[in-house]
């Protein structure tokens, strides 16, 4: 089945655009790619928009994820407990989300974003913790949170579909103390894991729009490159980094669920 041209280049100026955010941020690009796939592009289903997303999100946070690895702003075995954790929460919330109507899905999904982002946007700005690590020594700390908050932000992640950047990193802040640096680089283990558990679920019953997912792949990974230099630019103005973050989450957020309340309302 081959796209229209105006499908495919709406496609390609999503995709990019989502590729350019997630590279910037870490995480928060599939805040952008469900309703750009609903509004801008045109994608009569949410939960075909979900599924499509969540491949092209995992596709994106891989990339990603390489160049933040040779930066070394990853704490791989922080992040690889939370990934696990949550994998298990993504599975469960993707199938619940499946039995739920998609516009309520759509308000739902504005409405926790908009809580997100004020919480993320009034905390306040610390230096963290840089050489924060998960060892034999710390495990006893650590891993109840990393466990306990991954797998309740996986949760989220699957029912709404996203990577769940937007509560991965402060989750990660919130359980083991490292900067936003850190926890952005790091989000994106997590961000790759549960985007690729929620694809799989909702590619089981064919719910992923498979051409207009290439499209979003491609041109969200060259988005993804062109944003990775520039969220290396930001990284050393963290309470910059920090409001663009949150303000981003809080503006897609009332647009989605305006625009959700408008069509319980007709």
């Amino acid at each position: 089945m081959f796209l229209d041209p105006a499908t495919l280049m709406l496609g390609i100026m999503s995709g990019a655009l989502t590729g350019l955010i997630l590279g910037v941020v870490g995480g928060g690009g599939s805040i952008l790619a469900v309703p750009l796939l609903v509004y801008v592009v045109g994608v009569s289903s949410p939960h075909i928009a979900i599924g499509t997303s969540a491949l092209a999100v995992a596709v994106s946070a891989l990339t990603n994820l390489a160049s933040k690895a040779k930066s070394g702003l990853i704490k791989w075995r922080c992040g690889a407990v939370f990934a696990l954790s949550g994998i298990i929460g993504a599975f469960g919330g993707a199938n619940l989300a499946k039995l739920v109507d998609g516009q309520k899905l759509l308000g739902l999904f504005g409405i926790l974003m908009i809580i997100i982002g004020i919480a993320m946007f009034r905390r306040p700005e610390t230096e963290g913790v840089p050489d924060v690590k998960l060892t034999r020594a710390s495990a006893r700390r650590l891993v109840p949170l990393l466990v306990g908050i991954g797998f309740t932000v996986g949760i989220l992640s699957g029912f709404f579909g996203i990577g769940g950047g937007f509560l991965i990193v402060p989750g990660l802040m919130l359980a083991t103390g490292m900067p936003i640096t850190f926890a952005i680089g790091t989000s994106l283990v997590a961000v790759s894991a549960f985007g690729a558990t929620t694809s799989i679920t909702y590619a089981l019953s064919g719910l992923i729009d498979w051409p207009l997912t290439l499209i979003f792949i491609v041109s969200a990974v060259i988005g993804g490159l062109l944003g990775t230099r520039l969220g290396t630019v930001l990284a050393a103005r963290k309470a910059l980094l920090g409001r663009v973050f949150a303000g981003i989450v809080i503006v897609v957020g009332v647009f989605v669920t305006t625009k959700a309340a408008l069509i319980f309302l007709s």
